[in-house]
């Protein structure tokens, strides 16, 4: 047995196989091979290059550029600031106009900080103390405003107290208003300019419109009637993410602007036009939680008659804005070319598992497509009967 099966392995490998075709005169299995045949031309037809736009080229090297500007003015009076006009120098971080920028919306004002020794605010859990010891000198209070002096300052009868630090005096202590300082920002205005670029169609779009009117960009407003005018009002924006304007302005939060730009360059360049949308990016945590809003601190610095600094400290609670730009893909003709050759060969490869396996004659057409050719040493040149119906078309 072991010398038999080692020489039936050696000559199985110099058999070849080739394909054979048998024309099978059966309508049903040939019905089916027709409707699979004309199911997949219309798919590829139909939705893949009608609907889909599988035929064109994609231009994955999209080059595009944001431009921002905020406008829009507005009138406080408080106890730490006094009288004041805000305009956007005053409320936009920064100021250049880039895709990412700041709106400030609500302010927590410490004025007059001077270097100097204080007593550390109570709301720093590492600052409570009891005795001096509890305040090691020079050690800094890290969640805290300063260096640790030494000494524990007790106030009134009270044996607790908070550890003096030298720092800038007075400490930050002020909670955050009930009210938004800037309520009235949501009439303020963004304008977005966008420029996109396909290098491999030179093609070159903007969402602004080419018009001479100099007066155009001053009174529009971006709408579903006006989709290409590029001012925004703040509030609109806002209330477009499902948020309320009030209390984003109040704790602050972070806002996504998505400018889309799907463009079938078959068609005329005015069908190629922006989409837009917008979101909540930041989680909004439920009730009043510490981990709602965005803000941030920043200092202004002055120096008085005797050259002695000293700085206003704001907290800013305020609306960041990411505009984004982008382009939806675009599946490649020769992809889909491929798929459509290889679904064809799923169909008939499923007619073949019919042919052979589930009807009635299965036995007979397999043993018609597969068969085993040999070579005859004595042939006489003669073809017998059963070589001659072998050649013949099999009928059902």
């Amino acid at each position: 047995m072991g010398q038999a099966g080692c020489k039936r392995l050696s000559q199985s490998l110099f058999d070849y196989k080739t394909e054979k075709y048998v024309i099978a005169k059966n309508k049903k299995v040939g019905l089916l091979y027709r409707l699979l045949q004309v199911s997949i031309l219309t798919y590829l037809v139909a939705w893949v290059f009608l609907v889909k736009k599988g035929y064109q080229d994609i231009d994955t090297s999209l080059q595009s550029s944001v431009i921002t500007k905020v406008k829009g003015v507005t009138f406080t009076n408080t106890s730490e600031l006094g009288e004041r006009l805000w305009d956007v120098a005053d409320y936009v971080i920064p100021p250049q106009g880039e895709n990412i920028f700041f709106v400030i919306t609500n302010l927590i004002v410490t004025p007059n900080q001077r270097q100097g020794t204080c007593a550390e605010s109570e709301s720093i859990p590492d600052a409570v103390c009891y005795e001096d010891s509890d305040c090691p000198p020079g050690e800094p209070i890290m969640a805290g405003n300063g260096v640790r002096t030494g000494r524990c300052l007790q106030s009134g009868n009270t044996q607790r107290g908070t550890c003096e630090i030298f720092a800038w005096c007075p400490v930050e202590t002020k909670s955050r208003p009930e009210k938004p300082l800037l309520d009235k920002a949501e009439d303020f205005t963004i304008y977005i300019k966008n420029f996109i670029h396909f290098p491999k169609f030179n093609f070159s779009k903007t969402n602004v419109l080419d018009i001479k009117d100099r007066d155009f960009l001053k009174s529009c407003r971006f709408g579903p009637k006006n989709p290409y005018c590029p001012i925004f009002r703040l509030g609109s924006v806002v209330s477009w993410t499902g948020s309320n304007f009030q209390e984003i302005a109040l704790q602050g939060g972070v806002i996504g602007i998505q400018i889309e730009w799907n463009c079938d360059l078959d068609k005329a360049p005015s069908e190629c036009n922006p989409r837009y949308y917008f979101s909540r990016l930041d989680r909004r945590f439920p009730g009043n939680s510490v981990s709602s809003g965005y803000n941030f601190r920043f200092a202004k610095y002055y120096r008085d008659e005797a050259g002695v600094e000293f700085r206003t400290l704001m907290k800013a609670y305020g609306i960041r804005f990411d505009v984004m730009a982008g382009k939806f893909s675009i599946i490649p003709t020769i992809i889909n070319l491929a798929s459509g050759v290889a679904l064809m060969g799923v169909g008939s490869f499923f007619c073949d598992l019919v042919l052979i396996y589930f009807i009635k004659k299965s036995n007979f057409y397999r043993n018609k497509k597969y068969e085993e050719a040999r070579s005859s040493h004595a042939g006489n040149g003669k073809v017998s009967v059963e070589q001659l119906q072998d050649l013949q078309t099999v009928e059902a």
